[in-house]
């Protein structure tokens, strides 16, 4: 690991900076000097190789680095909650902001208390991904409350009406219709959906696209025989598989990876395989997931690009540019793993 230089070494040598930053030295000059012009990529890579190179920031990027930003997921039990902490820690660090993460879990800290860390750090702006606000059922009072004292708000996958902030969420009618069209095509007419609580938001869309993808694909009117609601869990992918296998079903939408992780184990313990007997698609595409067996069939959550788009607006709402108050949809990508297979005569 590289070490700073004693006080009264040589100042950085462009050359070599540019050399390991793969840039030009006007670009070095301009970055170490603080001046605009320069994408958020390439400023990165050059402070990249000032601290490889061990060398101290100057003082006017140092100054840039003060504003803490926080950042509230669930529990990191389900892979897709830390890709977006991941995603989101790396792109608030490239702009100069320290996230602070607060995770929750059952009988852990609360959304709220999580809240009142943050307000007590002095945050600058405070990220939630699939939090309250993604539950029907919960007070909207401390998103206002959070507003009143000025602190700029953004939030992933979930919906809160009248609450002043930006949103960003995944398009689920487009990743269902993906997933149903899939199996339509391989000849599944018996399709389940393992699906958690309806009071979260995401949870609501997907059911809405589940019945709609149904009509359109399958020409089925009810989709409620169809439906099996249940914990976010293995063990409730797990319960799900067993009785929609039972009733007859030969394909499994599930509303994420976790969830379809524990159907495959479902069928499998009903002596039947996927996806020579039934077919499973899983939600999210979290890491990894490509590499479980079979390798898994899942709608692809662009967790880069959603990302990119709640910081953006972050900084913009920091630097009195606010956002667009409607919700910003990104379109999902089914990608196409072993899990799935043709309807078994």
């Amino acid at each position: 690991m590289a070490h700073k230089r004693a006080a009264g070494a040589p100042k950085p040598r462009l050359l070599d900076i540019a050399e390991l930053s793969g840039v030009s030295t006007a670009t070095v000059s301009r970055v170490l000097n603080g001046k605009p012009g320069v994408g958020d990529e390439v400023r990165g890579s050059v402070l990249a190789a000032l601290d490889m190179l061990g060398y101290a920031r100057p003082a006017i990027l140092r100054h840039k680095t003060s504003g803490l930003v926080g950042v509230v997921v669930p529990e990191l039990n389900n892979p897709i909650f830390p890709a977006f902490a991941q995603g989101l820690e790396s792109r608030l660090s490239q702009h100069g902001y320290t996230p602070l993460l607060c995770t929750q879990s059952p009988g852990g800290t609360t959304e709220d208390e999580s809240i009142e860390l943050l307000l007590g750090q002095g945050v600058s702006g405070i990220i939630f991904v699939s939090g309250l606000h993604a539950d029907s059922s919960a007070s909207l009072d401390r998103y206002h409350d959070l507003r009143g004292r000025g602190i700029p708000l953004a939030f992933v996958n979930g919906w809160a009406p009248g609450v002043d902030g930006t949103f960003v969420a995944t398009d689920e009618a487009a990743g269902m219709d993906s997933a149903i069209r899939h199996l339509a095509s391989l000849g599944h007419t018996r399709v389940g959906l393992v699906i958690g609580p309806d009071r979260l938001v995401p949870a609501q869309r997907k059911i809405a696209s589940f019945g709609t993808a149904l009509a359109d694909h399958l020409g089925i009117d009810d989709p409620e025989p169809h439906i099996f609601r249940t914990l976010y869990t293995l063990e409730g992918g797990h319960a799900a598989a067993e009785r929609l296998v039972e009733s007859g079903h030969t394909a499994l939408v599930c509303g994420s990876d976790l969830m379809a992780l524990g159907a495959i184990r479902g069928v499998r313990g009903k002596g039947l395989s996927v996806p020579e007997d039934v077919s499973v698609i899983g939600y999210d595409d979290s890491p990894l997931i490509a590499f479980v067996d079979p390798p898994l069939t899942t709608v692809h959550q662009p967790v880069g690009a959603m990302c990119q788009a709640v910081v953006a607006a972050m900084l913009g709402e920091m630097d009195g540019n606010p956002g667009p108050r409607t919700e910003l949809l990104f379109r999902p990508e089914l990608i196409v793993r072993a899990s799935t297979h043709a309807a078994p005569h």
